[in-house]
């Protein structure tokens, strides 16, 4: 059966109308991530109705709503596009260093699918990496990003990779000049058990949440081409990171 266009995997560039991008950084990644699968979910969705508070399984026997509205800066800046701009982004770097990749949603107007959807959409690709964007409403005096993997593991994906992406994607963003969290998790992470995307992988699975949207400094870098910009190199550099010490997985 055909992917449905959204996760269909390939190196073909998006192309947004709605968007201005600054072009990424040139970028060194080790040869051997070319081919490799990465499959990227932007986190919420364009639009909210009803289903989003159906019902759906988060991965330990419990269920929570099938998506969440997003948060937004005090500006009015929505999380889904931040969260779909800067996957962009992301994606086009990933292009360009050979990686394959694949979305969880085709755009930032209508209603994406649920949380467990989007699981099963990446772990039917057999990917390399599974990346979750999102970004965070903390206290105004909070700032930073962390990085979620699910604890405990419910796999072996889980209990090795999963801990080692996050922490390679920690050290690249802190790299970058990003600010680990000052008010949740401990140093950039943020090991949790309630997450269902992470729950529910099978394959190496983190969320990186950007920042804090109500911290002035935080959503300053959020709503300009250039802050989203810097985040997805950094990013970008941590996802290479990950996928350079880890062998080929093979599809089928």
């Amino acid at each position: 059966m055909a992917l449905p266009a959204c996760i269909r995997v390939g190196v073909v560039g998006v192309l947004v109308a709605a968007f201005t991008f600054v072009g990424p950084s040139a970028i060194a990644a080790p040869a051997n991530i070319a081919g490799m699968i990465v499959f990227l979910d932007p986190g919420h969705s364009g639009a909210d109705d009803a289903s989003l508070s159906q019902q759906a399984p988060a991965g330990r026997g419990d269920t929570k709503n099938c998506q969440a509205s997003g948060i937004a800066t005090d500006g009015g800046y929505p999380e889904h596009t931040l969260t779909w701009d800067t996957t962009l982004r992301i994606r086009q770097a990933l292009t360009a260093l050979g990686v394959r990749t694949a979305m969880s949603r085709g755009d930032d107007t209508g209603v994406g699918p649920c949380v467990d959807q989007r699981a099963a959409m990446a772990n039917a690709l057999h990917p390399n990496a599974i990346l979750s964007i999102h970004a965070d409403g903390g206290p105004p005096t909070g700032r930073g990003f962390h990085v979620l993997y699910s604890s405990p593991a419910l796999n072996a994906a889980q209990a090795g990779p999963a801990i080692q992406f996050a922490q390679v994607m920690r050290d690249q963003l802190a790299g970058s000049g990003f600010v680990p969290s000052t008010y949740i998790g401990s140093n950039g992470l943020n090991p949790r058990s309630d997450i269902a995307g992470l729950n529910l992988a099978q394959f190496p699975s983190i969320m990186v949440v950007l920042g804090n949207m109500k911290n002035p400094a935080d959503s300053g870098l959020m709503t300009t081409p250039e802050g989203r910009q810097k985040y997805a190199d950094a990013v970008v550099r941590g996802v290479a990171g990950f996928l350079g010490a880890q062998p080929p997985t093979t599809t089928s």
